[in-house]
């Protein structure tokens, strides 16, 4: 009865998301024909794999590029976020001192910050995109683990004081596991933003690099089509990456999923 159950819903979790994407090529296909708009105003899917096929090896490498740069900020990112949602978490003096900075701070345009950080880090392209990168995906992680924690029910706390644990104790045995939903709900967030980052830097501030450069390739040539191609290439790595998350979210905190018909 479980393993049936089990497969059904494995069955329901690739299916469901394929026969999405199919649905949305079949509409966007249809809306490009019925619009009759040829492929210098709105490449369709039927236009994509010519530009993959004739450009394959700049999308691996670049691609690649662009994956690598996006993980490393993200991972700069979790790391600071934790550290600072712990701070702000455990109290009440520095999340009241630190929360107008962080909202300040992610209310500026990232698009602003690439040129000042290109001129900054003149020459340094890789550092440059993984500092964007961070900089615009920590802050959801530094918000959800300070709300995990904050939130915290004091009787727990007070119990286990009262049994002599130390602040490390409860934080690892209450804190930690009550806030990994939040965390990783964050980091779902945090996996689109990173991409942005990294497209940000590639692309505003070119440097030959990544699948920002290559779109910014196709549209100095006019080629519509690759264009196109580098965006659901950006799409497919970016769901690549959710789903990694997703995967990590049910080993570390399976147990916190609800199920739902």
């Amino acid at each position: 009865m479980k393993g049936g159950l089990a497969r059904a819903l494995t069955s329901r979790a690739l299916l469901a998301p394929l026969a999405a994407v199919v649905v949305f090529l079949l509409v966007w296909e249809a809306l490009v024909w019925v619009n009759n708009w040829p492929d210098y105003v709105m490449a369709s899917p039927s236009d994509l794999p010519p530009a993959y096929a004739k450009y394959w090896e700049l999308f691996l490498v670049m691609g690649w590029q662009t994956l690598w740069r996006t993980v490393v900020g993200l991972i700069l990112a979790v790391v600071v976020g934790v550290g600072i949602g712990m701070l702000m978490g455990f109290s009440r003096t520095m999340r009241d001192a630190l929360y107008p900075l962080l909202v300040g701070f992610n209310a500026i345009p990232k698009a602003t910050v690439v040129p000042i950080v290109a001129l900054l880090f003149v020459g340094q392209h890789d550092f440059n995109t993984v500092l964007i990168a961070f900089m615009i995906s920590f802050f959801p992680i530094a918000v959800s683990v300070s709300i995990g924690l904050s939130t915290l029910e004091p009787e727990y706390r007070d119990i286990l004081r009262s049994l002599g644990a130390s602040q490390t104790t409860i934080f690892w045995k209450i804190a930690l596991p009550k806030t990994l939903p939040e965390f990783f709900g964050a980091l779902k967030v945090a996996v689109t933003l990173a991409f942005i980052g990294t497209n940000l830097m590639e692309i505003v501030s070119p440097h030959g690099r990544g699948l920002g450069a290559l779109f910014d390739s196709g549209k100095t040539n006019s080629d519509y089509p690759l264009m196109f191609a580098v965006l659901i290439a950006l799409a497919f790595l970016g769901i690549v990456l959710y789903y990694v998350v997703v995967w990590l979210e049910k080993t570390f905190a399976g147990w916190a999923e609800r199920p739902s018909g």
